[in-house]
């Protein structure tokens, strides 16, 4: 049996991790580096994103459980729709029927690539959309004069 450290270069360093030649030391290192900025990017953004974008649906005068029940209104084009709070265990993914099943109420264009048929999202749009709604159910079981 030979001795591994017999059998090291003089120019090897033994501070290189393992696996890392000292001819790619220093791209190693700059890689290392600059992935460590890509994830506190990311980390940061996503920690941005999600209030800007409850509040651009409306988050004050909206909750998150409301927001996500009038984007499942407007993508489907049925006003019965409603998202669950709290989420069952037992539905999607670890079970039940994915959340879509059954729906024959969305007017897309199906193929290749789908073609949703429903307008944008406006800033605050929601809470209109909401507003309406409740106005009309109002409306509705009121009895007329």
């Amino acid at each position: 049996m030979t001795d591994q450290s017999s059998s090291r270069t003089p120019e090897q360093d033994t501070s290189l991790p393992a696996g890392t030649t000292p001819t790619f030391a220093r791209m190693h290192k700059w890689l290392q580096r600059a992935i460590m900025v890509c994830l506190f990017a990311l980390v940061v953004e996503g920690s941005l994103t999600v209030p800007a974008i409850a509040i651009w649906y409306g988050y004050p005068s909206l909750s998150l459980t409301e927001i996500c029940s009038e984007l499942m209104k407007v993508r489907y084009s049925d006003d019965a729709l409603e998202c669950e709070f709290p989420y069952p265990l037992s539905g999607p993914p670890f079970g039940g029927a994915p959340e879509a099943a059954n729906q024959t109420t969305a007017r897309d264009e199906w193929g290749i690539q789908p073609k949703p048929d429903y307008e944008r999202i406006g800033f605050r749009e929601l809470v209109r959309n909401h507003d309406e709604r409740i106005a009309r159910e109002n409306a509705a079981k009121s009895p007329p004069r």
